[in-house]
């Protein structure tokens, strides 16, 4: 059994064709956590989860580039993207309500900090500024709901970190289990280890299948704080690479961990999925 932890078939990608990529991944033992980007696709994930008895699951939240109206454009290792976000404001009445009392939602997220997509013309201060104290208010929300959190965080670990650090400290440091995610984790094997100290999970996408990057990373990391995910529509793995991702993928991120690991495919699906249900509740 796999579970792709972190996809977006609530994006408009997948606007035609959504259910029938949910019931390819369900018939090939493949569950699946859609993650909201802000609260249109927070709700849309939401919904669709709820179609679903089992095996789709939900995350809320508000990722940071969309609080600000920028054009984003973008092409690469991850996929070619390009979409306008438009700028929201932070509604924690609104995000509670969403989640509250719904088993299908699992999880805040994806929230976090992204210094790759600030608009140079615009105050890089005052938007990084603004993006640490909405994820600070975030992080609070589920705390608040008792859910796990998803963490987005490009070229901004240096601040990502020691907000991480402070919450712990605040809120968790006394919690056994796992209170969250490393979502596409970027880092080396020192900043992995700082994030286990928190008692946090890293994840990894199919950017692993050929990029080596994070080989020693995933060699030397115990299997038990590793989960793993597609990141769909973006980085699909080897052999998809330029096309568009599904969660039935992530099952090539289980086999290249497998080989990392001198594990087979199955062994990894079965112990990140495992991993999943302790961390999000299924």
């Amino acid at each position: 059994m796999y579970i792709d932890t972190h996809c977006h078939l609530n994006f408009k990608d997948f606007k035609d064709d959504a259910d029938e990529v949910i019931k390819r991944s369900l018939d090939n033992q493949t569950e699946m956590i859609l993650v909201g980007a802000e609260y249109k696709t927070s709700e849309r994930a939401v919904d669709y989860a709820n179609k679903y008895g089992k095996g789709v699951y939900a995350a809320i939240g508000l990722h940071p580039i969309h609080l600000e109206d920028i054009m984003v454009k973008h092409e690469g290792d991850e996929g070619n993207y390009e979409f306008h976000s438009r700028a929201e404001e932070f509604d924690y009445d609104k995000y509670f309500k969403l989640a509250k009392d719904n088993k299908k939602v699992v999880a805040i997220g994806e929230i976090g900090l992204d210094y790759f997509h600030i608009d140079q013309e615009k105050d890089i201060e005052a938007v990084k500024a603004k993006q640490q104290k909405v994820f600070k208010e975030l992080l609070l929300l589920a705390h608040n709901l008792n859910l796990p959190v998803i963490i987005h965080c490009r070229e901004a670990h240096q601040d990502l970190l020691p907000i991480m650090q402070e919450f712990y400290q605040q809120y968790k440091k006394d919690q056994v289990k796992e209170w969250g995610v490393i979502h596409c984790f970027s880092g080396d094997e020192a900043l992995a280890e700082e994030y286990r100290k928190l008692n946090l999970m890293i994840s990894f996408t199919g950017l692993v299948t050929f990029a080596k990057n994070w080989d020693s990373v995933i060699r030397n990391f115990p299997l038990e704080k590793i989960m793993i995910e597609t990141d769909a529509p973006y980085m699909a793995p080897t052999p998809f690479r330029g096309k568009r991702n599904e969660p039935l993928y992530v099952q090539y991120v289980a086999q290249k961990i497998g080989e990392l690991k001198g594990l087979n495919q199955a062994e990894v699906g079965d112990k990140t999925h495992k991993n999943a249900q302790r961390i999000f509740g299924i």
